[in-house]
C-alpha cells in the first residue's frame, strides 16, 4: 500500500498526474515559442511534474534504479525552474535559466513516458524487448531532437523584449 491505495491505484494516480504535467508542459512551452506566458498553466505544469517524480520515489524497490536517478535530475531542473520563475520573476538570466530547465523537466517526463510505452504496449514491446533495440534508440533520439529544437525556439520566443512589445500592442 501505498498512500493508503493499492499499487495498482496508485500506479494509475502517478500516471494520471504524469500526463497532466505532459499536457500543461506542452501548452506552457509552446507558449513559450510564442513569447507567451501562461501563469495558471505554468503553476499546473510545475505542480504536476514535481509530484510526478516525487510520487515516483514512493514505488517499492530494493535498489536505485534509472528512473529514480531521471527523477532526481527532474526535481533538480524542476527546483531551478521555480526558483527561476516565482523567487527571480524571470529577471535578466533567470527568464533563459527557468525556460531551458523547464523544458529539461518537461523533455524528462516525457522521456520517462516514452520508456514506459516501450515496456507496456505490447507492439513496441515486441520491437525492442529489452529497449536496447533500435527502435527504442531511434525513437529516443528523436524525441532529444525534438526538444532540442523546441528549447532554442522557446529560448529565442520567451525574451524580455518581445514580451513587453507584445503588451504594447495588445
Amino acid at each position: 500500500m501505498t498512500l493508503g491505495m493499492t499499487l495498482q491505484s496508485f500506479t494509475v494516480l502517478h500516471t494520471a498526474i504524469s500526463l497532466i504535467g505532459i499536457a500543461s508542459g506542452l501548452l506552457v512551452v509552446m507558449g513559450m515559442v510564442g513569447g507567451r506566458e501562461r501563469p495558471k498553466w505554468t503553476a499546473l505544469f510545475l505542480l504536476t511534474t514535481v509530484l510526478t517524480s516525487v510520487t515516483g520515489f514512493m514505488f517499492p524497490f530494493d535498489h536505485l534504479l534509472p528512473s529514480h536517478k531521471v527523477g532526481m535530475l527532474s526535481l533538480v531542473a524542476l527546483a531551478i525552474a521555480i526558483l527561476g520563475r516565482y523567487p527571480m520573476h524571470l529577471a535578466g538570466g533567470w527568464r533563459r535559466t527557468y525556460v531551458l530547465s523547464a523544458v529539461l523537466s518537461l523533455y524528462l517526463n516525457v522521456f520517462v513516458l516514452l520508456v514506459q510505452l516501450f515496456l507496456k504496449v505490447p507492439a513496441l514491446k515486441a520491437l525492442a524487448p529489452t529497449q536496447q533495440e533500435p527502435p527504442f534508440f531511434v525513437s529516443q533520439l528523436i524525441v532529444l531532437a525534438v526538444f532540442i529544437g523546441i528549447a532554442i525556439k522557446a529560448v529565442k520566443g520567451f525574451r524580455e523584449d518581445r514580451g513587453r512589445a507584445m503588451g504594447r500592442a495588445a
